[in-house]
């Protein structure tokens, strides 16, 4: 039976909270160490263990002895953020995928080579580390009632020890009406993930598709290293021509920084339409772009 993603991780956290593992950031190596024994003792996993290879986010690998499973992960270069999310996603593997395949290998670049399943697989496996690090119940007592701002944002992704990113596309799939998450380098767009909402309404980046200039009326187009980021009101029809005449979005900018890479990631509400779509179910969203939550 195939395995849902939210579920399992959410079954992980009623696990923990049982045993009085509560706090916050989730101890991830531990979890997955554990954990995996006792789901499976035949095959659990044995080891996390650093693997510097560049331009190589993490991996799954089950020994030849079939008794065993590794995960490796890359701790070059990359913030303790990036490692507990890869470490979750790698993981993830193991409770939904394992049965699948012997050896999983995740690196940004080889997204554009994965088939449908591939593609299929790793949206998953990134779902499930997002619900595992980042509770929804949790994550919405954090944010609830307050506005959108770097400040909230950081205080997430310090709370659960992950990316700004990471936190920002969670505050997509919790926060009412449309938003679409973004990420852009030198005036082109890197990604988008549109939450279902605005997917189903037809507000969505089609970056793995079609090089996407950055609008010159976007925030993003002057985006400036700020303590605070920066915040417009623009014609929703500069990102999305389809949307009515006259509508105006809310474009948040902030200047992400870190060892190797640099870009502006993007926050856009759009105002919601006459019926939204169900937001309990349809969380696994396509995603645009390269991988996005490290």
């Amino acid at each position: 039976m195939q395995k849902n993603p939210k579920n399992e991780a959410n079954k992980i956290t009623k696990v923990l909270r049982t045993a009085g593992f509560d706090q916050f950031p989730i101890k991830v190596r531990e979890v997955a160490l554990e954990y995996s024994k006792a789901v499976c003792p035949e095959a659990p996993i044995s080891a996390i263990k650093p693997v510097p290879i560049p331009s190589f986010e993490g991996m799954l690998k089950k020994n030849p002895k079939g008794d065993k499973w590794i995960i490796g992960v890359n701790e070059d270069v990359a913030s303790s953020g990036r490692i507990n999310f890869t470490i979750a996603h790698e993981f993830a593997h193991y409770i939904l995928h394992r049965d699948l395949q012997q050896d999983f290998q995740c690196a940004p670049k080889d997204m554009h080579t994965w088939d449908a399943l591939g593609k299929k697989i790793e949206a998953e496996a990134d779902v499930f580390a997002s619900y595992l690090l980042m509770p929804a119940d949790d994550f919405r007592s954090q944010v609830s009632g307050q506005e959108l701002s770097i400040d909230l944002l950081r205080h997430c992704a310090d709370r659960y020890d992950v990316s700004l990113t990471a936190a920002a596309l969670k505050w997509r799939e919790i926060a009412p009406g449309r938003v679409v998450v973004l990420a852009a380098k030198d005036g082109f767009l890197d990604w988008s993930s549109s939450n279902d909402r605005a997917f189903k309404s037809g507000a969505y980046l089609a970056t793995s598709k079609h090089l996407i200039e950055v609008p010159a009326t976007s925030v993003l187009a002057r985006s400036i290293r700020s303590a605070s980021g920066d915040k417009a009101r623009i014609d929703a029809r500069a990102w999305f021509p389809k949307e009515p005449e006259g509508l105006e979005i809310i474009e948040h900018a902030f200047v992400v920084e870190g060892d190797g890479y640099n870009y502006a990631l993007g926050i856009l509400t759009l105002p919601g339409r006459d019926r939204e779509a169900d937001d309990e179910e349809d969380l696994l969203v396509p995603l645009t772009g390269e991988p996005t939550f490290r």
